[in-house]
């Protein structure tokens, strides 16, 4: 044991009752051995906490935080990532509805003690049906981290998955207080572009992770809000010129604006309530960005010409979004912004 790095594995978990039983025993279940667990407990109001600690009570590489106070998903995501040991070479996430393959955290070692410029090392995924999530042509192992940028700033595929994909580099986290932007709902990608300005990616061709998908989850708002595109916009704000030459970031901006005005455009249409614009623009503004209405128009009048040329399609594609709409309004449930895990 002495000769394996100490890895520092976190499950940041709100009301995970129903799977956390499966995910801490993937964990303890892993072939590497010398790890320490924590399991940071967020308020939850279900069996979350009893369940932690029957674990805690047989296992003593088991640590439990509980919560004094409820935190909202990115700021605990921070609060959580603190309590990595500061003996730890690496760190590794797995959230509480998620588990990992019993070697997961093995193959993510090998490949970043095999290489010691790599920061941040990936692996593909599984949600029960399918894989999810890409990754670099096989068998390339290590990008630079310049390059791994580069590529998904230009409108390559995103590799990185979440957090229950990835080992990051202990100290890299140490250096970024936050290390996650609590002004976007997609930090852990924030984070990737961070870590990888200093830094290479590796990546192991192999399903290491289960990730389940949840109703009111991270990623269920974000298909609501439409945050991905948002997310993605936001990134090259900050990072296009980072990591493009101004030729380069220049064309790619003008082309991710218009694409992301399309979407704000189609919901439009969609009759998108208040909190919804509300929602981008504070984004916006948190990157020093404003939304430009008149941009706006001219897509919505793009939008339409498009719907008008397709009507019976466009009838289909906005239904299943109005009928949602009526349905959350007749029950008084609107979606909000999830402060969970």
């Amino acid at each position: 044991m002495s000769a394996q790095p100490l890895v520092s594995i976190i499950t940041p978990v709100y009301n995970g009752a129903e799977d956390l039983a499966e995910c801490i025993e993937s964990v303890l279940r892993q072939t590497y051995t010398n790890c320490d667990y924590t399991i940071v407990n967020n308020c939850s109001t279900d069996e979350t906490l009893a369940i932690a600690r029957k674990y805690a009570g047989k296992d003593a590489r088991i640590r439990i935080v509980d919560n004094d106070h409820f935190l909202p998903i990115i700021k605990n995501h921070n609060h959580a990532i603190r309590q990595i040991s500061p003996e730890s070479k690496y760190c590794k996430f797995v959230f509480g509805d998620d588990w990992l393959y019993p070697t997961c955290v093995e193959e993510l070692v090998r490949v970043a003690e095999e290489n010691p410029s790599i920061g941040l090392v990936g692996s593909f995924t599984m949600d029960g049906e399918e894989v999810i999530w890409g990754g670099p042509a096989y068998p390339c192992f290590k990008i630079s981290g310049r390059e791994v940028c580069r590529s998904k700033l230009l409108g390559g595929p995103y590799v990185f998955g979440t957090m229950t994909c990835l080992l990051v580099r202990s100290d890299l986290i140490r250096k970024r207080v936050p290390f996650f932007n609590e002004r976007n709902l997609h930090a852990d990608q924030e984070a990737c572009f961070d870590v990888l300005q200093e830094s290479d990616f590796g990546f192991v061709h192999q399903v290491l992770s289960f990730s389940r998908p949840r109703e009111q989850s991270n990623t269920s708002f974000a298909n609501d809000f439409c945050s991905i595109a948002l997310g993605e916009f936001v990134i090259l704000l900050k990072y296009g010129p980072v990591f493009l030459d101004r030729a380069e970031y220049q064309q790619r901006y003008k082309k991710a604006r218009w694409e992301y005005y399309r979407v704000l455009a189609h919901n439009v249409l969609r009759i998108r309530p208040n909190r919804f614009w509300k929602y981008h623009k504070d984004t916006l503004a948190a990157f020093d960005c404003r939304m430009y209405w008149g941009l706006l128009g001219v897509s919505l009048i793009a939008d339409l010409a498009e719907h008008l040329s397709h009507p019976f399609r466009a009838v289909e594609r906005a239904w299943p979004w109005w009928s949602r709409t009526l349905n959350k309004t007749s029950k008084n449930r609107p979606a909000q912004p999830p402060s969970s895990l």
